[in-house]
């Protein structure tokens, strides 16, 4: 079994970063697993995909933005609601702040429980966490599809389907073929599935690899820059997520307490997932939502600083 701390609490190692391109105009800022930010860059300005989780952090991705050009930061893009994905925005003084409908929703029903459960859950990723001016509110919110050109860069910003969250997004630049696909992702890192929709997000990565991305920026882990490395960061996230809800679901079938079902999860999990980055953070939470959507509540509940404190003991305790 996990760590005696709390979630991520112990976890205080400072992460080798790396700024990537990956085709013309086109970055990843990634660090050995922590959350990713892409950025695109065209002839008018630059769109930042996921901010990090504060201010202070942003600033560490503006100067790597410095190094490959002066254009204005025109628009940041949310690929889902995360504190640790949205809360830095303010530092790049962007133009215009984009999210999906079901983003904002979300937002506006947890986003302050969100901040203060994810700020507790993994303090080395807050850094700054006093330069946070407030929650970060989409200035554009669309439904399923928005086309942005960022001169001769032509931007689609797509909500696909549920997984992750109710309301993923993902930036797709066709003619380079790189998809950024935020946390609906993942590469050797464990997905975090705690406000997860399982039975939709394999039919959503499916869509995912009919586009068949060349070059992929996942939610954490390296860049990928095959076809190869994409299809296998497409097919090690789906059998994460379908290995967790079997697992759940069979739990649940026998009306097994939540503790039984995760001693079970992990026991059949951990040898193929145990060595990803930050899956005894995740596995309480994951297995969690996984027995309450198996049980049929189809949305996730709200998770605070005060739940997430009682599952960690009821589990791990």
């Amino acid at each position: 079994m996990s760590s005696a701390t709390f979630a991520s609490t112990g976890d205080l190692g400072e992460k080798q970063v790396t700024f990537a391109k990956l085709g013309e105009g086109a970055y990843a800022y990634t660090a050995e697993g922590d959350p990713n930010t892409g950025v695109i860059v065209g002839d008018d300005g630059v769109m930042v995909i996921d901010t990090q989780a504060t201010p202070l952090m942003a600033e560490r991705v503006l100067e790597k933005i410095r190094t490959v050009t002066d254009k204005p930061i025109k628009y940041v893009l949310l690929t889902h609601y995360h504190a640790v994905r949205v809360l830095g925005a303010a530092a790049y003084q962007p133009q215009a702040v984009i999210a999906s409908r079901g983003t904002h929703e979300m937002i506006v029903e947890r986003g302050q429980e969100d901040y203060d459960s994810e700020a507790g859950r993994f303090p080395r990723l807050f850094q700054g966490i006093e330069s946070i001016p407030g929650l970060t509110w989409p200035t554009i919110v669309f439904d399923d599809r928005l086309t942005v050109d960022l001169g001769n860069k032509r931007v689609e910003i797509l909500h696909v389907g549920k997984g992750h969250t109710q309301g993923d997004t993902i930036a797709w630049l066709p003619d380079e073929r790189v998809l950024f696909s935020g946390d609906l992702v993942e590469y050797n890192a464990t997905p975090y599935t705690g406000d997860a929709h399982l039975g939709d997000w394999p039919a959503t990565l499916q869509r995912l690899r009919a586009m068949r991305p060349e070059k992929l920026v996942p939610g954490r882990g390296d860049a990928l820059m095959t076809a190869e490395d994409c299809a296998t960061a497409l097919d090690m996230t789906e059998a994460f997520v379908t290995d967790l809800f079997e697992a759940a679901k069979q739990g649940a079938a026998r009306n097994l307490p939540l503790k039984d079902i995760y001693k079970g999860c992990r026991a059949a999990m951990d040898p193929k997932y145990g060595h990803w980055v930050i899956y005894d953070h995740c596995m309480p939470f994951d297995v969690t939502r996984a027995w309450d959507e198996a049980r049929g509540i189809t949305r996730p509940r709200v998770w605070t600083a005060e739940r997430d404190r009682e599952m960690w003991a009821a589990l791990e305790g």
